[in-house]
């Protein structure tokens, strides 16, 4: 392929830029594109509602102080919950084609209605965004998204049949089963438009949905030791097929008690141009080194989307 891209895929229309990719590109493998992802995609509907728990997975000492000093401490989980503060709808218009989805069963619910966690629950149901989702993809038939579904907090083995069957029933004919060349031209001949990864063993009796996606985390909330530790990740090669660089930040409870008037939020987007000077110097494709996917928080508030896309131009001027 010694193709020159004329026009910068930066000013592609963002809700449709997989349609819009040079035909040079239709045959690359998805897990050689770069793809822009968003991490804790559904944390824009968490639950404000005072009854509503923090999530189990939260240290006990907090779980004790939300109880009983909710009214303190419950402002500081919202604002370190949200990740993103679009729908999963604007996300997708904004051109995010990968999606981390943690699944949750709330607590003393007798129902069988699953939601999305971080922190907190969210206030949407798992249903209710998959079918926004498809609705979505209704209207963009050249779109394809990666939907990686795990943590399964609170799942039992009937709420992860129910799960699969919400998906299957949902996505239809748009679920795209395992198989060896996953390339636009080829997603396109055949329709499909949803790629699921399950992270739980039970993904072994189900061609249609994918395994785990391998997320990298760098456990950091500093950009330069983020950095730094991708940097020295990169030098064992990258996994095979789909894989996420996940560049969000992690804040820990020293950061946040000497940071009491910030959130998430305010950690994230001083840190953005920082984390962007570096992704635009990584190159995507097979090589030891490359990136696929990478995801990040607060995705539709920067230029990440664009300059994430931008980076499949370095595959346009080289001989795959």
């Amino acid at each position: 392929m010694s193709e020159v891209c004329e026009v910068s895929l930066r000013d592609l229309p963002l809700d449709n830029w997989m349609a819009h990719l040079p035909d040079g590109l239709w045959d690359v493998p998805l897990s050689n594109l770069s793809i822009p992802g968003s991490h804790n995609a559904i944390t824009y509907c968490l639950d404000k509602n005072d009854r509503s728990p923090v999530d189990l997975t939260q240290p006990d000492v907090l779980q004790k102080l939300d109880k009983y000093m909710k009214p303190l401490i419950r402002p500081f989980v919202y604002k370190w919950s949200i990740a993103q503060d679009s729908s999963v709808k604007e996300q997708l218009d904004c051109g995010v084609r990968y999606c981390d989805l943690r699944i949750a069963h709330r607590p003393n619910d007798s129902s069988t209605d699953l939601y999305f966690y971080h922190g907190v629950y969210s206030t949407v149901t798992v249903e209710a965004v998959l079918k926004e989702i498809t609705e979505w993809l209704d209207v963009h038939p050249k779109e394809v998204v990666i939907l990686s579904f795990s943590h399964f907090l609170g799942l039992t083995q009937d709420l992860h049949t129910v799960l699969i069957s919400t998906i299957k029933n949902i996505f239809a004919a748009k679920l795209c089963p395992k198989m060896e060349l996953v390339t636009l031209k080829n997603l396109w001949s055949k329709g499909y438009q949803v790629i699921v990864s399950y992270q739980h063993n039970v993904v072994n009796s189900h061609g249609d949905l994918w395994s785990h996606i391998p997320y990298w985390w760098a456990n950091k909330c500093k950009a330069e030791d983020l950095i730094e530790e991708f940097e020295r990740r990169k030098q064992n090669g990258r996994p095979g097929g789909f894989f996420v660089t996940g560049i969000n930040l992690t804040e820990d409870l020293k950061y946040i008690c000497s940071h009491p008037t910030e959130s998430l939020k305010d950690m994230v987007m001083s840190t953005y141009p920082t984390l962007l000077d570096w992704v635009m110097e990584q190159r995507p494709g097979s090589n030891t080194g490359s990136v696929n996917i990478i995801a990040g928080d607060f995705v539709t508030e920067s230029q990440f989307i664009p300059t994430v896309i931008a980076l499949n131009e370095k595959l346009l001027n080289q001989t795959l």
